[in-house]
């Protein structure tokens, strides 16, 4: 099975509006993710390329290892709940989804260099400092529902239409093994002849008058990356390091559309209006391994001013993917009835590199600004299987490169604690039709003895988003979803 067939299916319960009609969504949706970070990190908009210092640059810019004088681990949990509400003919509708996960758990090792006797301990290579370090990068949790009367159409004018588009002549029902046989087998959709000379036949669908309709999409798991990493310290002027990243991905998503109405099948040979109640369902549970090389510098030209420059290879994925889809259709007075297909294959996808730079500047002892830039191009990721390079003319049509920006603050409130907040925008890959994810943030942080603790809370506004339960041309419904996700983070911390 063509890769772009089966991926094109998984739209018709999120078919964003004015995008491309095999739009493969997996590419963009295991490509947006971002570097793990502790709290403290979080809290000023994720933007840590210059800061060094902090057990986020393991996997963010491994440069920023060089600044460590001690050793150091911390872990940090997350909490994430997610908000989506929904329009759809006329009907609101709001679904969450809270879930609690490992967002970071890093360390690092210090090992400074001993300098020759009687040289300047202050110049040349002063330290080499390893670090290991696990990040949560990405959250698929989600619930979405949306639902309402529909007096204008119904699914099984979607069933129709693939069966006529794909109808042999001659033959009495669809290609067998197909969603649309499904159908004709469950007496959703039936041939019917058209009274034209010379004679036609047509696929219809049975249901008559309005029916009510509601879509549920269950979707969980995440992506994760873990990473070795160095970095060096010269002169206290220049920092260097590089990570080896091992990316894990885990997907899966159940996607229900359910009507319910009358619909005019023949019962004993006779037509008869029935009521009924359908299901589409859609099962996709996806996994994947990967790996990524990220080299970084930051120079500090003098004391208040750090520039960082980082760059992140293309994550190179091998992926499982099962796909299913079923109908199941209860008829009055009969009995359920279920049929549907699975399709498991294996692909490779190739995500953007991606391209950062950062400015922090620090103001004595009382805190710092920071700013972050990167730069991707989403178009240029790729999907390939069996050897083949596959139909990525969709990514290219419907992929824009785009350009993120983080900046942030840390103020120091008294001798231990300390205020941070910060802002981020996400550019979104899609070239019409998408919008952009922007994270206000806001924490704390508290230093005592060679302990500390942080904590962040992030608001993130995803936007709006057009999706369609099924397609069938200018006629076809939308609903209109606005997301949101609030999350909280906590670090604990040890130097030793």
């Amino acid at each position: 099975m063509k890769i772009k067939y089966l991926l094109g299916a998984f739209a018709i319960v999120a078919f964003a509006q004015n995008t491309y009609a095999q739009y493969v969504q997996d590419a963009i949706r295991f490509s947006t993710f971002q570097p793990g970070a502790t709290s403290r990190i979080r809290a000023i908009g994720n933007a840590g390329t210059a800061i060094g210092g902090d057990l986020s640059s393991i996997g963010n810019n491994p440069a920023g290892l060089g600044f460590f004088t001690k050793s150091e681990f911390s872990f940090t949990p997350e909490y994430n709940g997610s908000n989506v509400k929904s329009s759809y003919l006329g009907n609101n509708m709001k679904d969450t989804r809270n879930a609690v996960n490992l967002s970071n758990a890093s360390i690092v090792f210090h090992s400074r260099i001993n300098s020759p006797r009687g040289a300047d301990k202050s110049k040349g290579l002063l330290s080499f400092n390893f670090g290991v370090g696990y990040n949560r990068t990405n959250n698929f949790y989600e619930n979405v529902s949306y639902g309402g009367q529909n007096g204008a159409n119904n699914i099984g004018n979607y069933y129709a239409n693939l069966a006529n588009a794909n109808h042999i002549q001659g033959d009495t029902r669809p290609q067998e093994g197909t969603l649309e046989d499904v159908a004709y087998g469950q007496s959703l959709i039936d041939l019917y002849n058209n009274n034209t000379t010379p004679p036609t036949n047509s696929y219809r669908s049975n249901t008559v008058g309005a029916v009510g309709q509601l879509s549920n999409a269950m979707r969980t798991g995440g992506q994760s990356e873990f990473n070795l990493a160095f970095g060096l310290n010269s002169s206290n002027k220049f920092y260097f390091g590089a990570a080896l990243g091992i990316s894990s991905l885990r997907y899966n998503s159940i996607n229900t559309f359910t009507e319910t109405g009358t619909a005019n099948i023949l019962v004993n040979g006779n037509p008869v209006n029935t009521p009924f109640n359908s299901s589409y369902i859609q099962d996709q549970t996806t996994s994947g391994n990967g790996f990524n090389i990220k080299l970084g510098m930051i120079v500090r030209p003098v004391d208040e001013l750090r520039i960082g420059v980082t760059y992140t290879s293309p994550t190179w994925y091998n992926i499982d993917d099962t796909y299913s889809e079923r109908i199941n259709t209860r008829f009055s007075n009969s009995n359920l009835l279920s049929d549907g297909q699975n399709y498991p294959f294996t692909y490779n996808l190739r995500t953007p590199q991606k391209l950062g730079a950062g400015l922090a500047y620090f103001i004595g002892k009382y805190g710092f600004i920071t700013g972050d830039i990167d730069y991707l191009d989403y178009s240029s990721a790729r999907l390939s299987y069996n050897g083949d390079s596959g139909d990525n003319s969709d990514i290219r049509m419907g992929y824009r490169s785009v350009i993120n920006t983080r900046f942030g603050a840390e103020a120091r409130v008294v001798d231990n604690f300390f205020l941070r907040g910060g802002y981020s925008i996400q550019g979104s890959p899609l070239k019409t039709g998408g919008t952009d994810i922007k994270t206000a943030s806001g924490g704390f942080g508290y230093r005592f003895q060679n302990y500390f603790i942080d904590a962040t809370y992030t608001n993130i506004k995803a936007g709006s988003q057009v999706v369609r339960p099924y397609d069938i041309g200018a006629t076809t419904p939308t609903a209109n979803l606005d997301r949101s996700y609030n999350n909280v983070f906590l670090t604990f911390g040890v130097r030793f």
